[in-house]
């Protein structure tokens, strides 16, 4: 299984923004300079069902990826969060997904008190799931 490395300080972001809108689907991409620099891009759900449907906002998704395109700093990652299912990709969310070189996180708060994070990649038009580890390198924001 292919293991993917996550900076600890950008996990703690990611769990302290599900956290923060526990009924809502959360939704945002990640950037990764050639450094190892990752930079965490929240994007507004707008989705007129966000408790289990996430929609990024088409502005300030379009102004992200042009920022990582003008900085050099390619897609990391898509990620979202399920506020009241497991961490696994809905068939939703594989319908939606158009970036094979992503790496796709969820985040689930489906059982109170603990946050579960799970990295999938896309591949031949399915998710298969990743090993997630994360670091103590700090991001040089």
């Amino acid at each position: 299984m292919t293991i993917e490395y996550l900076p600890r300080t950008l996990v703690v972001e990611l769990m302290t923004l599900a956290q923060q809108s526990p009924q809502r689907e959360i939704c945002g991409l990640i950037s990764e300079s050639t450094q190892g620099v990752h930079r965490l891009f929240p994007i507004d759900n707008i989705s007129a069902t966000a408790e289990t449907l996430f929609e990024m906002e088409p502005k300030q998704l379009i102004d992200a990826m042009r920022e990582m395109r003008q900085t050099g700093t390619p897609l990391k990652a898509i990620y979202h969060s399920h506020p009241s299912s497991e961490a696994i990709p809905s068939q939703r969310d594989l319908l939606d997904a158009n970036y094979p070189e992503a790496l796709y996180l969820i985040l689930s708060l489906n059982t109170e008190g603990v946050l579960e994070l799970r990295g999938f990649r896309l591949q031949d038009d399915q998710f298969n799931a990743v090993t997630l580890e994360t670091t103590d390198y700090v991001d040089q924001r």
